[in-house]
């Protein structure tokens, strides 16, 4: 059974930091690249991070370069995948959600075929 769990939502203030982390399981997920997105109220989910399968790459949207941090630790039964967020800002604000995918280091949504319900990150100002 394919499950992706996302945890370690919250709600912090401006400047602050949090952790959040998705544990894949029931497929060969070191096989795939991993990835973030990120959903606020209103509007379109939209791409944060992503991951390639060996860790040797990575990419970010341009709203969290330099201040978030994507790694992932491929142990033998669960992909753990880790999104480190520092100095957080109110438009940081959304439901946050991991998602897997077979393709290199994919950016579109439509690329990924595995995905977690969520988890909220709150930042307040």
């Amino acid at each position: 059974q394919v499950q992706v769990v996302e945890s370690g939502g919250g709600l912090v203030q401006a400047g602050a930091s949090l952790r959040l982390s998705c544990a894949a399981s029931g497929r060969t997920f070191s096989g795939y690249a991993m990835g973030w997105f990120r959903q606020a109220p209103g509007k379109d989910r939209e791409f944060v991070a992503a991951i390639s399968r060996s860790a040797g790459s990575t990419v970010y949207a341009d709203s969290v370069k330099d201040r978030f941090t994507i790694s992932r630790d491929n142990a033998k039964n669960t992909v753990t995948v880790y999104l480190q967020m520092d100095s957080l800002k109110p438009e940081d604000t959304a439901v946050y959600y991991c998602a897997a995918s077979m393709t290199f280091l994919p950016t579109s949504s439509y690329e990924y075929s595995y995905w977690g319900q969520g988890t909220q990150v709150t930042v307040s100002s």
